[in-house]
């Protein structure tokens, strides 16, 4: 997937996705929109309140957070944000150490590919890669967070597939205009994702 050069060697890795009855078109726009202030994450608003995150996941659609592009920011907590390293419109978003950074600084990427397939779905899939240093306990750290990553990854797979497939049934005249590639971009189609999924 987009971002795995980053970290070719990861600690810890895992890749998740699901099946939307919806096209690129209809589920970049959630994606466009993702962070704090903005979309939200479409997961458990809840629990994140009680994180102090203070998120809330949007049912529609915002224009003002349709542009996304190398080196802007995803507020994901009031005092932290996540560096948007690659985005491709309709195709994937990574987040990870910015384009002028070094890569060996990169210490985790989170990338979201969308593969379209013939019948007319879409495979939504995201990728998480991480390195840590064997410090006492810091493996135990991993083995605690990933169940809890687990539960909000999926609850945001759903969430996403769940608004993208209501947009894709009724509500193709709201969406923003630019949704769709030029003529003679690469098209989704051609991206081939690596690695294991789970549905």
């Amino acid at each position: 997937m987009p971002g795995d050069e980053v970290i070719p060697k990861p600690a810890f890795s895992s890749t998740r996705a699901i099946t939307l009855h919806a096209t690129p078109e209809d589920i970049w726009p959630w994606l466009a929109q993702l962070g704090r202030g903005r979309g939200g994450f479409y997961s458990f608003d809840w629990l994140e309140k009680l994180l102090g995150l203070d998120i809330t996941s949007s049912d529609r659609i915002l224009p003002g957070f349709q542009h996304l592009a190398p080196g802007d920011e995803i507020p994901a907590a009031p005092d932290y944000a996540l560096p948007v390293r690659a985005v491709e419109p309709l195709r994937f978003l990574v987040i990870g150490p910015r384009p002028d950074e070094p890569r060996d600084s990169a210490e985790l990427t989170w990338a979201i590919g969308l593969y379209p397939r013939e019948d007319g779905t879409t495979r939504l899939v995201v990728r998480l890669r991480s390195v840590y240093s064997w410090r006492p306990g810091e493996p135990l750290v991993t083995l605690f967070i990933e169940p809890g990553h687990f539960l909000l990854e999926r609850q945001m797979l759903r969430g996403i597939k769940r608004r993208a497939e209501a947009l894709a049934k009724h509500g193709h005249e709201h969406r923003p205009e630019g949704g769709s590639p030029s003529a003679g971009e690469p098209q989704p189609s051609s991206l081939h994702p690596s690695g294991d999924f789970i549905s």
